[in-house]
């Protein structure tokens, strides 16, 4: 009796999820679960890896700082992909139509009151996101005409333009840098210059 009757609820779920109605609120559900699911997938093995590598304290306070990392990273993304598709649908709604100004206005709100505090996290997604937009907007110019297509690879020139800068600000002016990019480069080219015989040249970072 009870199987048959769990059949008839999940056939009923499933009509009610593919029927059309009430789509965009659904989507709106949808996308607060994919961003959840996404920000853990993404943060938690990067926390992992860095507060193992550079983290101090005992494992268990190391523990907890994968977690706190790994839940504000799924929590701001569900967070921002919810507010953004409710704005978006609810743009839409009171225009009568898709607007293509309707993501950036959208964006601009959830940006200011999801990412706009200024933590690590928040921080590292940016600028993440800055990076990729820079990109775009390069791309933008020469699909639109802006500009002419580079007759040759610009990569190389962009690649070392970057790594020069990034340097000299390490070897210069190294507070200015954000606080997980100054270990990494502490590690790779400070760090590297220490030892005191072979347990810290191979085994160990620093005594």
């Amino acid at each position: 009796m009870a199987a048959p009757m769990a059949v008839e609820v999940l056939q009923s779920i499933n009509t009610f999820l593919t029927s059309g109605r009430h789509r965009e609120a659904l989507a709106v559900l949808k996308g607060l679960r994919n961003g959840a699911v996404y920000g853990v997938k993404i943060r938690a093995p990067h926390a992992l890896v860095m507060t193992f590598l550079f983290g101090r304290g005992s494992w268990r306070q190391q523990i907890l700082s994968i977690l706190r990392a790994t839940y504000t990273h799924s929590k701001n993304l569900a967070s921002f992909v919810f507010l953004y598709k409710s704005l978006l649908a609810i743009m839409r709604w009171a225009e009568g139509k898709a607007h293509n100004l309707h993501p950036l206005v959208a964006g601009f709100i959830g940006g200011y009151l999801i990412f706009g505090s200024n933590n690590n996290v928040n921080s590292q997604i940016n600028m993440y996101l800055l990076s990729r937009v820079l990109f775009g907007f390069a791309r933008l110019a020469v699909k639109t005409g802006a500009i002419n297509p580079p007759k040759r690879d610009p990569f190389p020139v962009f690649a070392a333009v970057v790594w020069a800068v990034v340097m000299w600000q390490f070897s210069n002016h190294r507070e200015v840098l954000q606080p997980s990019l100054q270990k990494s480069m502490t590690y790779l080219y400070r760090d590297s210059d220490i030892w005191h015989g072979l347990k810290d040249f191979l085994w160990h970072n620093k005594l």
